[in-house]
């Protein structure tokens, strides 16, 4: 047991014994992740991961890094942490896996006003249950107190992912035909983008978040904090049973800004826009901020959390492949030969 105490910094705002208190409360939430090759515990100055890279011919490491945003003040609001962690992982993650790489682990950073034990642990339990549900571990992290910078109650998550791909088994746009099908995973929400706009329309610091909306069918509260769908295991399990050529994360920007980045030069993703499951959240958010479809498109997920992109001849296999795996998922365009957009909303 640590014997470590300053006075001093404890007067300047900073109780590094509730930091080692945290440290304490979190430890059975990390090692819910502990998977093979994970090669020291959490608390040292680096998180020691030695991977199984066996079968691979030319392994590729695959990083990605993002944090929540500003869905944060949500959880802050209702003062309920254990779901923001997801989030963290699944931004990360689900970008990564957009090459075709699989997570190996994890790392957390939260920066807090003042350092609550039980409120960092709560949001490290958030952070493991995203990492059990990827199949990656969570190998350390970092939580610094920000007296005197951010509020007391405040805090920020932001989180950091390495996954490996075989080099020739790499999804890059490169590998896009005209006629293969677009498919839509549906989303479990507006995740982790946009909530800039989601604040100002619902004035979330004046408003009830706990009022039933029956537009939604629950809380503003509970839809808004509903966290970020991992795709991880679904889509690597399907790049095996179809011959999967594109990958797209449909986050901030939405439809217009994120298909794109899976499409190469002279072929376009023509989308029927009257095939997407728009969930109830968007419609009520468009219709309270008078925002105009496109900007919808433009900025949200809309239903739609992540699309890939296979070969005719395996659609029907990477469907049921996704739906055995829990993502209702459907088809919902083509990829057509253009040279001028490489995404076209049609109805």
């Amino acid at each position: 047991m640590t014997k470590s105490h300053s006075a001093s910094y404890a007067a300047a705002g900073v109780d590094i014994e509730a930091g080692y208190e945290g440290v304490r409360l979190m430890k059975k939430h990390v090692q819910r992740t502990f998977i093979p090759g994970v090669v020291s515990d959490i608390g040292g100055f680096g998180g020691l991961f030695a991977p199984d890279l066996s079968g691979m011919e030319e392994p590729v490491l695959v990083s990605g890094t993002d944090g929540v945003g500003t869905k944060l003040r949500i959880a802050q609001i209702l003062n309920k942490q254990d779901t923001i962690g997801i989030d963290c992982v699944a931004m990360c993650v689900n970008d990564i896996i957009c090459c075709g790489a699989k997570p190996l682990f994890f790392l957390d950073y939260i920066a807090i006003g003042k350092n609550e034990p039980e409120k960092v642990a709560d949001i490290v339990a958030g952070v493991a249950q995203g990492c059990v549900e990827s199949g990656c571990a969570l190998i350390g992290g970092e939580t610094a107190e920000h007296p005197g910078i951010m509020k007391e109650d405040d805090y920020d998550v932001a989180g950091f992912a390495v996954g490996a791909v075989d080099k020739k088994n790499i999804i890059t746009p490169e590998n896009v035909r005209e006629g293969d099908v677009v498919i839509a995973l549906p989303s479990t929400g507006v995740h982790s983008n946009g909530f800039s706009l989601v604040r100002k329309v619902f004035d979330v610091e004046n408003c009830d978040l706990n009022e039933y909306y029956e537009e939604i069918g629950e809380s503003l509260g509970e839809a808004l904090l509903r966290p970020t769908q991992l795709y991880v295991k679904p889509v690597l399990e399907t790049i095996k049973a179809a011959e999967v050529h594109g990958i797209s994360h449909i986050t901030g920007g939405g439809f217009y800004e994120n298909v794109p980045r899976a499409i190469p030069d002279g072929l376009c993703a023509e989308i029927d826009q009257n095939k997407i499951r728009v969930l109830p959240i968007f419609r009520l958010l468009q219709e309270k901020g008078d925002i105009p479809e496109r900007d919808m498109f433009n900025t949200f997920n809309m239903g739609v959390g992540m699309i890939m992109i296979v070969s005719e001849e395996t659609a029907k296999d990477a469907v049921w492949s996704l739906i055995f795996h829990g993502i209702d998922a459907y088809p919902l365009g083509r990829i057509i030969k253009n040279n001028e957009e490489k995404v076209i909303l049609c109805q």
